[in-house]
């Protein structure tokens, strides 16, 4: 086979292809609500991935330059008018902001957990575990932990995707 040919006839797949994308609005405390090409919607905290670059300081401490947030050319990241900018990809891996009640119980439910189970992996009391099923607001760092608990089963399980994404759109 001449190089020529086998060039002119490869198909290359390299994975899923990269998000995209369609409109992102600044809220307060650092939250952005994103829509993204394929239909998807959430709302995410920039603030510990801003922590996590001296880059970007100007856009932990102001908030006129945080509302300036818009959506690059080609969908391929968000950035703001002093330049700097947040990539699609990054932002597609960060966790959703928001962790509700259903979500908790849903968790809890994939993992196969009970009370006293949900209790021990998070440290906490089973009297919490039974008021986050119902309706008191799961603080951020019980959120956390959820996420990473569903994470690492299915990571050891199959090593497919991000399995708290999945949880949260069901």
């Amino acid at each position: 086979m001449s190089g020529i040919d086998s060039t002119n006839n490869d198909v290359i797949s390299v994975g899923s292809p990269l998000p995209r994308i369609l409109k992102a609005e600044a809220r307060e405390a650092r939250l952005v609500h994103v829509r993204w090409q394929s239909g998807q919607e959430r709302i995410v905290d920039l603030a510990p991935a801003l922590e996590s670059r001296r880059i970007y300081i100007p856009l932990r401490t102001d908030d006129a330059l945080f509302q300036t947030l818009r959506v690059s050319e080609f969908g391929d990241s968000i950035e703001w008018s002093n330049g700097l900018d947040f990539s699609a990809v990054w932002l597609s891996k960060l966790p959703p902001a928001i962790f509700s009640n259903q979500d908790f119980v849903r968790a809890m439910d994939e993992l196969g957990m009970s009370l006293e189970g949900m209790a021990a992996a998070l440290d906490i009391s089973r009297r919490l575990v039974a008021d986050y099923r119902g309706t008191k607001p799961i603080p951020r760092h019980i959120a956390f932990a959820t996420r990473y608990l569903i994470d690492r089963q299915d990571g050891a399980n199959d090593n497919q995707g991000s399995p708290s994404e999945a949880l949260l759109k069901a």
